[in-house]
């Protein structure tokens, strides 16, 4: 189970020792081909993710919540979706739990977060990930899979925190958090910092920016990719 700081375990210390029946699991996810960068955005099936930690910290906090849901055809997946609390050994502090509201009997009863990372992946299969503010999900999702799993998980995501500005110039030095962007679309959240109802709200945006991708004749993953990229850029000289 997890607790606070123990994730630098899995980095210095043994290796995780799963089952068999996790072991195999894992080589069956290991095996999946690779999505393509080439797959169009209407064939494609993206996995829209948020997550919920014990603080914002990135090198001392650690994961508790994943949500997740399925956008695929120019359609939230809802059926499609996927949300798990990862048992902890020790819940987090009270001022924590006010943000998301995972109270400490739900984070204490979570599922073992071995089970709960490979429900994760079977879910996930090889299919992109997106985010808004890629790098916290990212560090977050790879320590524990490394810590739990001893995956190194490299995986393609898709940063709406780049990718919107870069349809919408205008508006690039305006909006800058999750919230800006939202607002500006009224895409409302029924419950903010609840890791399922932001991947929601996450995967309207990602329609939005997919109906504007084909506008601009980007009709591909790989152009939404390199019009990140071109943001990042852009982003870093000015």
């Amino acid at each position: 189970m997890t607790s606070p700081m123990n994730w630098l375990s899995g980095f210095f210390g043994s290796k995780p020792q799963l089952t068999p029946a996790q072991a195999s699991r894992l080589a069956a996810w290991r095996a999946l081909p690779e999505a393509l960068a080439s797959a169009e955005l209407e064939a494609a099936r993206f996995v829209v993710v948020d997550v919920e930690t014990s603080g914002l910290n990135l090198s001392r906090d650690w994961l508790i919540a994943i949500g997740a849901v399925a956008v695929r055809g120019g359609r939230i997946e809802v059926g499609d979706s996927f949300e798990v609390v990862l048992q902890q050994e020790t819940a987090s502090n009270k001022d924590n739990i006010l943000i998301h509201g995972i109270g400490g009997s739900a984070q204490t009863g979570g599922m073992p977060p071995q089970e709960a990372l490979l429900a994760f992946l079977e879910f996930l299969g090889k299919d992109p990930l997106v985010a808004f503010h890629v790098t916290f999900d990212e560090t977050m999702i790879k320590r524990a899979m490394k810590q739990f799993l001893g995956l190194d998980f490299r995986h393609p995501w898709l940063d709406l925190a780049y990718v919107m500005p870069g349809l919408n110039p205008p508006l690039a030095r305006k909006y800058r958090a999750l919230d800006h962007w939202l607002g500006h679309f009224h895409i409302h959240n029924y419950a903010r910092h609840n890791a399922m109802a932001d991947a929601l709200c996450t995967a309207q945006l990602l329609l939005i920016a997919m109906e504007q991708a084909r506008r601009q004749r980007i009709s591909h993953f790989r152009g939404m990719m390199d019009l990140e990229k071109a943001q990042r850029w852009v982003s870093w000289e000015g």
